[in-house]
């Protein structure tokens, strides 16, 4: 009996299993091969794929994305959640704050994993919610890593709820902010109490793969701390790079 042939849903699911699948994080040549599609058929699925936030693509390599890590605790032992959970784990202890993961999905961010400290309790680790950059570091950190024709969306979003753009006090300033200094800091915007400082990981030349935020108190944010703070996410956001890219390396072996 002949086989029938693959639907777009098949090809997809193929390209989704084949990244789940791979020991080291897969190319579009490896991918296409695996799943026997042409390398220009793998694109466009893969694109939609990106966006829809199924795979993550980080340089010319793919990994589970978002949609996965949110379906499943036990993502791919390759996937982002998994290679910096032990990156969030000691930021959080050395810092006594709490620490996220976050990627960037559709117009703002999404919260993909936090370790959070008992005594930080009473505030809210937004793990799986959509932030905008108009009231985050981490979204902040994010689309400031962005090429300026990229943020569009960032920018729409904060017009659409009423937040300034232009002007001093707009989210263009705060951009051109946080890329100058590399860090995104917030104090008070979306809770009074709560400060917040990001840095995105960028382990290679483009776009960034994700960021990593320090949430906590914001007497325990203030000048007098924040220093130590940039310090400590630097030293986290250089170590997660370095796995990143050094898995990358692994994967041309």
């Amino acid at each position: 009996m002949a086989q029938a042939p693959r639907t777009a849903v098949d090809k997809a699911l193929d390209l989704i299993e084949a990244v789940g699948r791979a020991p080291r994080p897969p190319r579009l040549t490896d991918l296409a091969d695996e799943v026997g599609l042409h390398r220009a058929t793998a694109y466009r699925i893969l694109v939609d794929l990106v966006r829809r936030g199924w795979v993550l693509r980080a340089d010319d390599r793919y990994l589970p994305g978002t949609a996965v890590l949110l379906l499943s605790a036990r993502a791919a032992h390759n996937s982002l959640t998994s290679l910096a959970r032990p990156v969030l784990e000691q930021l959080a202890a050395h810092t006594g704050l709490m620490a996220n993961l976050q990627v960037l999905e559709g117009d703002g961010s999404r919260v993909v994993d936090v370790v959070r400290p008992e005594r930080l309790a009473m505030i809210s680790t937004l793990l799986g919610d959509r932030l905008p950059a108009h009231r985050f570091a981490g979204p902040l950190a994010l689309v400031a890593a962005l090429p300026p024709e990229a943020r569009g969306p960032y920018l729409d979003a904060a017009r659409a709820q009423g937040h300034p753009v232009d002007g001093d006090a707009g989210l263009l300033a705060d951009l051109a902010r946080a890329e100058a200094d590399g860090f995104a800091v917030e104090h008070g915007r979306n809770d009074q109490f709560v400060a917040s400082v990001s840095r995105a990981v960028v382990p290679a030349p483009g776009a960034p793969v994700c960021a990593l935020t320090v949430v906590g108190p914001a007497a325990e944010i203030d000048e007098e701390h924040l220093r130590a703070v940039r310090e400590a996410l630097a030293s986290a956001v250089d170590t997660l790079g370095g796995l990143l890219a050094r898995t990358g390396a692994e994967a041309a072996v």
